[in-house]
């Protein structure tokens, strides 16, 4: 990682933790308002000795458990995903969908313990809840993106040229858009994604006729021309951090529930042959930035020394319980804790190594496509071609994982990791 993306990322951060501390002490006023309200509208007795030092009601735990529900909820609507830019009437909406749903939550969890004669009070506390909720968090939610679009206006640059695209200054640019001159061919716009995707910025091109036709090109902004935007995912913002916040949970559930199978692979992998339990291997992930995925070993150590090879059936470089491990794909749980860091996800296109991506590309120059996403421990390209041991294979593999991720959804995840169970318990993982 270059200065200037260590400077990005810095920013965001920054940014990030300044939305998260307001909401934090938002959610602290608005729970000392309501309950401010609540004493003074239905007890009269805000200043009295009584209520100080013996609250009405539910006091104390809701301090804390308050603030923590709010930033749970704002989390996985998305308001934290992309903290810079962000358009003022999408906050709003955003920000006003929120406070429904942790006023009505957190009322009922909460609030309608409290014993109440009239029920009439029930709906005037919620809308009360909803009103402060919305309010207080709204107004330095906005403040804050005011003040950051004042300090410096989205950076847009046009390239029209490969060698324009070479040159980019990541850290001086938050968009590029590609505008390719008339006459150039379709699959030219992937030599371009493949030199700006590991620049971690946005990705457009300008629309053709066949983009506005076909409902490819999008209006994000009023006064915007249309734009065929790359780099921006199929996914909501809260689908995807429902997504992450997934994977952490069932990362670590399986990591902490199975640690004694992983134990008793470990042993039977250092018991079958010389070498290392863990095989860490160099694969290709999001934005095209490497990284190394964990695996049970399965091969005799040093099996494979200079050129990479595909497996096949019957390798000779399989030990016997390698074998058994890969039937039923049991030397991939260790990707669980590559699932964890956030360098992998439960499902998404299986990341593979440079030196095949480079062969897949000659037959299919738009693997770059796979770059939108995190890899993952499966998806529809694995369930649907198996294991792939050949180039031809990986293409087919790589067509069924883009319509994967041009129809990206939480529903459909669960279709995919409910079909990987049943290829798992066949034990057709090779």
């Amino acid at each position: 990682m270059g200065f200037d993306d260590w400077k990005i990322m810095t920013l965001r951060r920054k940014q990030q933790l300044w939305y998260i501390l307001a909401d934090l002490l938002s959610a602290e006023v608005v729970w000392l308002l309501f309950l401010g309200f609540r004493w003074l509208v239905y007890e009269g007795k805000v200043l009295s000795m009584e209520t100080v030092v013996v609250p009405a009601f539910n006091f104390y735990t809701p301090l804390v458990v308050y603030p923590l529900v709010c930033l749970i909820v704002y989390y996985l609507s998305g308001y934290y995903l992309r903290p810079l830019q962000k358009p003022i009437l999408r906050e709003l909406w955003r920000t006003l969908a929120s406070a429904v749903v942790i006023s009505v939550v957190f009322f009922f969890g909460i609030v309608i313990d409290d014993q109440v004669d009239n029920y009439h009070r029930y709906f005037v506390s919620l809308a009360v809840l909803f009103a402060l909720q919305f309010t207080v968090s709204y107004i330095p939610r906005l403040l804050i993106t005011l003040l950051s679009r004042k300090r410096g206006k989205k950076r847009v640059q046009t390239v029209h040229s490969i060698e324009e695209a070479r040159k980019l200054d990541a850290g001086k640019v938050d968009e590029v858009i590609i505008d390719m001159p008339d006459g150039a061919g379709e699959d030219e716009i992937y030599n371009y994604i493949n030199i700006l995707y590991p620049l971690s910025v946005e990705i457009s091109v300008r629309p053709r006729l066949y983009d506005i036709l076909t409902g490819a090109a999008q209006i994000n902004e009023v006064g915007e021309p249309p734009l065929v935007r790359i780099t921006e995912h199929k996914m909501s913002d809260s689908g995807l951090c429902i997504k992450r916040a997934t994977d952490i949970c069932v990362s670590l559930l399986v990591i902490t529930l199975f640690s004694p199978l992983y134990a008793l692979i470990a042993l039977l992998v250092a018991c079958s042959s010389k070498g290392p339990v863990l095989y860490r291997q160099e694969r290709i992930g999001q934005h095209g930035l490497p990284f190394r995925i964990l695996k049970f070993r399965t091969m005799y150590d040093h099996a494979e020394q200079e050129t990479p090879q595909l497996s096949a059936d019957h390798d000779p470089r399989i030990t016997p319980v390698g074998r058994w491990l890969r039937k039923y794909r049991l030397d991939e749980l260790p990707q669980m804790w590559n699932i964890l860091i956030g360098e992998m996800s439960l499902v998404g296109p299986r990341p593979e190594r440079a030196y095949f991506i480079r062969q897949i590309e000659e037959r299919a120059p738009y693997y770059c496509i796979l770059y939108k996403v995190r890899p993952g421990l499966t998806s529809w390209g694995p369930v649907r071609v198996g294991y792939t041991d050949t180039i031809e294979k990986m293409v087919e593999r790589l067509n069924c994982d883009i319509a994967y991720i041009e129809n990206m959804s939480l529903t459909l995840d669960i279709k995919i990791l409910f079909f990987t169970i049943g290829v798992l318990l066949r034990g057709k993982g090779q």
